[in-house]
C-alpha cells in the first residue's frame, strides 16, 4: 500500500475515533503532512510527553495523532497567524500548524535540549526549515515575537501560566490540556469585560478569560520546569558529586583555595 492510501485510512480512522468531520484546513495539513519524518510507528504512539517531559525515540515523544487532531482542531489557526507551540516534541504537530498558518508564523519551544534538537531535525527533514523550534522554559513563552494569535500547550496544567497570557493577542486563543491526570482539551479566550454569564462561576478559565471549546478526554504529560526534564539529576548532592567527579582536579573544594589575607581580617 503506498503512502497516499496509508494517509488516508489514517485520516478516514481519526474522523470515526474522535466522532466527526475534520475541518478542511486540518484536513488539507494532514494530508499533506508525511508522518514518516516524525513518527516510528513500530514505537509507542500512545498519549505523548508534552513539553519536553522525556522519552527515547521518536515515538516515546510523540503524541497519539487523535490527540493532535483535536488540539489543532481547537486552536482555529488560519492562515497568516503567529503561532507559539509549547512543547516542540517530534515537531509533527508543529508541521501541520505550519501547512495551515505557514512556516515562517510558527514559533516552537521545549524546554528539553534534545527534543529541540529531534524536533528541529524531523522539520528539516520534512521542509519546514523555516520553523523557530528554540529551547526555552515553555513556562516564559517566547516573548521575542509576541503577540501570537494562537499558543498551543502540548503539556498538562491546572491553568496557562501568566507569561503565556501576557503574549496573547487581544483577539487570540489559547488552547492547552486542562487538568493533572486526565484532562480536558480546552480553548480559552480573553474576556476583558469579565464573565457575566450565569456559567461563568464554574469556568474553569483564568481570570480574564472565558472557555470557548472543550474536547477529550485527554491525557498529556504535565508542563515541566528547569531541573525536571530528563536527564537532569534532581537530587542536588548527586548532582554535585557528579560535577566534581568530572571536573576532576581542576573541582573546587571550598575555601581553602581561596586566598585570604589575614592581616585584613584581624
Amino acid at each position: 500500500m503506498d503512502e497516499a492510501s496509508i494517509r488516508a485510512d489514517m485520516i478516514e480512522g481519526l474522523e470515526h475515533q474522535i466522532g466527526e468531520t475534520l475541518d478542511a484546513p486540518v484536513l488539507a495539513a494532514l494530508q499533506r503532512v508525511s508522518r514518516d519524518p516524525f513518527v516510528d510507528d513500530a514505537s509507542t504512539t500512545g498519549a505523548g510527553t508534552g513539553q519536553g517531559a522525556g522519552g527515547g525515540g521518536n515515538g516515546d515523544r510523540s503524541l497519539a495523532p487523535a490527540t493532535v487532531v483535536r488540539l489543532i482542531s481547537a486552536l482555529d489557526a488560519d492562515e497568516g497567524d503567529e503561532v507559539l507551540v509549547v512543547g516542540a516534541g517530534v515537531g509533527y504537530s508543529v508541521a501541520l500548524l505550519a501547512e495551515i498558518v505557514g512556516a515562517r508564523h510558527v514559533h516552537a519551544v521545549d524546554i528539553d535540549r534534545e527534543a529541540v534538537a529531534l524536533a528541529r531535525s524531523n522539520l528539516s527533514t520534512a521542509g519546514y526549515d523555516a520553523v523557530l523550534v528554540d529551547r526555552r522554559d515553555g513556562a516564559n513563552g517566547l516573548p521575542e515575537y509576541a503577540p501570537y494569535d494562537r499558543i498551543l500547550l502540548e503539556a498538562g496544567v491546572v491553568e496557562p501560566p501568566r507569561a503565556l497570557r501576557e503574549q496573547l493577542a487581544e483577539s487570540g486563543r489559547i488552547v492547552y490540556p486542562r487538568g493533572t491526570a486526565v484532562q480536558t482539551i480546552a480553548a480559552i479566550e480573553p474576556d476583558p469585560e469579565g464573565a457575566t454569564s450565569d456559567d461563568a462561576a464554574d469556568d474553569d478559565a483564568p481570570t480574564g478569560f472565558r472557555t470557548v471549546e472543550t474536547v477529550g478526554p485527554a491525557r498529556l504529560q504535565p508542563m515541566l520546569v528547569d531541573g525536571e526534564q530528563r536527564g537532569v539529576e534532581r537530587n542536588r548532592t548527586r548532582r554535585e558529586d557528579a560535577e566534581r567527579a568530572e571536573q576532576g582536579h581542576f573541582a573546587r573544594h571550598g575555601w581553602e583555595q581561596d586566598w585570604i589575607d589575614w592581616d585584613d581580617r584581624l
